[in-house]
């Protein structure tokens, strides 16, 4: 898979570099992943995280503009954009209440991006991705952190007790192998149109821990602490995702739930090859 890969690098939140690398490949397409993804962390560097995000969209979107209209362009919206969200789910014409500078830096590119297609007439699509995990998260989120704490927990290389903040806090988990496949389907499509990319299913932050320190044979609630220091200033109670449309015009499902990304996160943090293959 290596093999046919070519890295090129490039600053997106810089027009020149972005010009200089679009030039050089001619591609087809672009997706466009980058940008400062720590919601924690946009509290303390807001700027970076809005240039990185932002001005990165726009820099994208006006190169192709200048370039070659023929590009399609996605970009990787969040749920974040919705703040709270009712318990049904938001879908795609749900109310944007961004409540970090995080969020609001990805509801401007947001809207940007539409205002490119309704505008400019490029093929340019945000995805509204709801949380979506893998083993390449950084411990700076908090699944990894669960994980390889209950992991470190386990090997006895820590006493603990975990710190985490609220436990009551509710999120919609996929698989990122499963939104991969659904941003290539939203180029494929004959017109652009943006999509909410979610499981449509919540689970609590107490249950995802209890499942983590579970699949390494220990019981979460001995060796986990709420601590109200780690809760963010705004934080989302409810995050959950409604993928009518995408199911309905993409023909698309998240085949990866909570638990079995349990499984899987806890098993390559153990080394073990999975048991059964993978449905994504």
């Amino acid at each position: 898979m290596h093999d046919r890969v070519t890295l090129h690098a490039s600053d997106p939140a810089e027009f020149r570099s972005v010009m200089a690398v679009v030039a050089r490949v001619a591609p087809a397409e672009i997706y466009n992943l980058s940008g400062q993804s720590s919601v924690h962390l946009s509290f303390d560097q807001p700027g970076e995280t809005t240039n990185s995000i932002l001005a990165a969209t726009l820099n994208i979107l006006e190169v192709i503009r200048h370039q070659d209209r023929r590009i399609r362009f996605f970009n990787a919206a969040s749920s974040e954009c919705f703040g709270n969200t009712p318990d049904e789910g938001a879908d795609e014409e749900a109310p944007f209440h961004p409540r970090s500078p995080y969020a609001v830096a990805k509801a401007a590119a947001y809207w940007t991006v539409a205002n490119y297609r309704e505008g400019h007439g490029l093929f340019a699509v945000s995805g509204i991705t709801f949380n979506h995990e893998s083993p390449l998260r950084p411990e700076l989120f908090v699944t990894q952190k669960i994980i390889r704490g209950a992991a470190r927990i386990a090997r006895k290389e820590v006493a603990g007790p975990l710190r985490l903040g609220r436990l009551d806090v509710r999120r919609d988990w996929g698989w990122a192998a499963d939104y991969v496949k659904a941003m290539r389907l939203m180029l494929q499509r004959d017109t652009p149109e943006d999509f909410v990319l979610a499981t449509g299913e919540s689970h609590s932050l107490g249950e995802f821990a209890a499942e983590a320190f579970a699949a390494f044979g220990l019981d979460w609630e001995q060796h986990v602490v709420s601590d109200p220091q780690l809760a963010r200033p705004t934080d989302i109670l409810v995050s959950v995702g409604r993928p009518a449309r995408a199911r309905e015009r993409l023909s698309w499902e998240a085949k990866v739930r909570m638990r079995e990304i349990v499984r899987r996160l806890a098993a390559e943090e153990s080394g073990k090859t999975l048991s059964q293959p993978d449905p994504a």
